[in-house]
């Protein structure tokens, strides 16, 4: 099947044909353009969604960790990347379907021009030796005409008995001259002829049919290109559905992941006082005098007394514990947390105390890591001036000392708070209640006096004491992958806190540096500790996938 024989003569309708072809190469490169907007809207609004519904820690106390809260969170998180790969699909459309089309079709249209070019060029030889070809035939049936007329005016006057021998000299010459050019023009329509027909054979047999095969072969590539164009945009979407599957499996792992129990626990940890519920009412016998003697007086009223002072005692100490049922009063919030109830001081003060740790152990790192390189800078001058070192290690050992300080004094508060809390405890189980506690001496909101005269204290408790809810919820997670390194130069690491490693060894970053020269990273088999910036090249991810964000 070849358009050169079967549509030899259909000409327009192969131009009309072609243009049609690019036509529907541009429409569908337009709606695959379409496609690739409403993929990059839906993943806008898909991070917009996500970015809206993320939790703002505009203060440095966290909300309670629920696990229906960190799924949730976990759910943004994997919506996050799902929106990230819809991105890929519009990325990978772009590049692989919609600029393929473009530059195809400009091609496509390139070389159509060429081809019609090349067949109206042909068309108007073949009209022109038409017209040639033509002219000669007329000139010719002219010719004769003029002849037959020039011969018929010579036996006319051959005959006429009145004519004289000029008239039909000249009447026989004329005939010969058109005669003669007749057959001139004869000869010229028949060479003419020839050659039409040898062009119209070439041009019908040779000439279309090449330009036919061209325009045949470029709708096929078309076609073709249609076909790739079209799996290329359904595996545009296929590539990105294992990672997809691997998000909603996320989902469905974060929503496996709720636990009631342990929520509910944790209202209780975040809520609870410590304080023990109110005692009964006393009753308050106002009928005593009634029944007073003259003879026993003197001892029902010094009864009397005694009930009247027991009892306020009593009420006073009982209208103390009436402030859990009723509204909290309003302060500011104190640096001891005295304004909380006991068990929730104690855990603020606990936690105050292991960021504080945590932050001298940092702190007592650079003062090593800066120790060491103070050491190297004096065995090997030429690295750097040891007297440079100074002010960072004098602005590290200051801020040591402040650290250390601030735990002692939170250590102390956490003492005072776990010795009356214990000391409440003991006074529980004994019968000299009002004896061991003065009314009034215990605030509503579990805090204490500033006076310590009226403090009854129980026994310090050692610092560091954690409860068995404190183990249990502790964030035991490792950090999040942020990017990786490869170690430059081998580094010993023989200090406390710091990391080995080999010439040439890949590590997972987990904390940039922080302006100390030192980045925190961390094995395969979960080994972390410092390595030194210098020594290393490091590469952080933009979108690292894994890391979980709490409230």
């Amino acid at each position: 099947m070849s358009w050169g024989t079967e549509l030899w003569d259909q000409f327009d309708s192969l131009d009309k044909h072609t243009q049609w072809g690019i036509d529907f190469l541009e429409r569908y490169a337009k709606f695959v353009k379409e496609r690739i907007e409403i993929e990059q809207n839906y993943a806008k609004q898909l991070r917009n969604l996500v970015k809206k519904y993320c939790p703002k820690r505009s203060s440095k106390d966290e909300e309670p960790r629920f696990t229906s809260c960190i799924a949730f969170f976990n759910i943004l998180n994997e919506l996050n990347d799902y929106a990230g790969q819809r991105e890929v699909v519009a990325e990978e459309m772009a590049h692989r379907v919609y600029g393929e089309l473009m530059r195809y079709a400009h091609d496509l249209k390139t070389e159509r021009k060429m081809h019609l070019q090349e067949g109206r060029k042909a068309q108007q030889y073949l009209d022109m030796c038409w017209k040639q070809m033509d002219n000669s035939k007329k000139k010719f049936e002219r010719e004769c005409k003029e002849a037959e007329k020039a011969q018929q005016s010579y036996e006319r006057l051959d005959n006429d008995t009145n004519a004289t021998k000029a008239d039909v000299e000249k009447a026989k010459q004329q005939l010969n001259l058109r005669t003669h050019m007749a057959d001139e023009n004869k000869n010229e329509y028949a060479a003419q002829l020839q050659n039409f027909n040898g062009e119209q054979h070439k041009h019908f047999y040779v000439v279309i049919p090449q330009i036919y095969k061209q325009l045949q072969e470029m709708d096929e590539r078309r076609t073709i290109k249609l076909s790739e164009c079209y799996r290329g945009f359904a595996d545009s979407e296929r590539k990105v559905i294992p990672i997809i599957s691997k998000c909603l499996e996320g989902m469905i792992l974060a929503a496996k992941s709720v636990d009631e129990r342990r929520d509910s626990q944790m209202v209780v940890d975040s809520f609870k006082s410590g304080f023990e519920p109110p005692g009964d009412f006393p009753f308050e016998d106002y009928s005593q005098h009634i029944y007073r003697t003259i003879s026993d007086g003197t001892i029902s009223a010094s009864k009397q007394e005694s009930g009247k002072v027991d009892a306020k005692t009593t009420v006073g100490k009982a209208k103390g514990k009436l402030w859990l049922f009723g509204k909290k009063p309003k302060g500011p919030a104190l640096e001891d947390f005295s304004h909380l109830p006991p068990e929730q001081r104690r855990k603020k003060l606990q936690q105050r105390i292991d960021e504080l740790n945590r932050e001298l152990q940092k702190e007592s790192d650079q003062k090593e890591a800066l120790n060491k390189m103070k050491d190297v800078y004096e065995k090997n001058p030429q690295m750097g001036d040891p007297g440079s070192l100074q002010p960072k290690l004098a602005e590290t050992m200051n801020n040591i000392d402040r650290l250390r300080m601030e735990i002692h004094k939170n250590e102390a508060w956490l003492s005072e708070v776990e010795g009356k809390t214990g000391g409440r405890g003991d006074r529980r189980h004994s019968s000299d209640i009002n004896h061991l506690v003065t009314q009034g001496r215990e605030s509503p909101e579990g805090s204490y006096t500033d006076d310590a005269n009226q403090e009854v204290r129980g026994p310090p408790q050692q610092h560091g004491h954690h409860s068995e809810f404190d183990d249990e919820f502790e964030d035991d997670d490792p950090l999040p992958a942020i990017g990786h390194c490869k170690a430059i130069y081998p580094f010993d690491g023989h200090n406390e806190g710091t990391l080995a490693m080999k010439e040439g060894e890949v590590l997972y970053i987990i904390e940039e540096d922080k302006g100390d020269g030192w980045t925190r990273a961390r094995r395969q088999n979960g080994e972390e500790g410092y390595v030194p910036t210098s020594y290393i090249d490091v590469t952080l991810e933009r979108n690292s996938k894994g890391a979980v964000t709490y409230i």
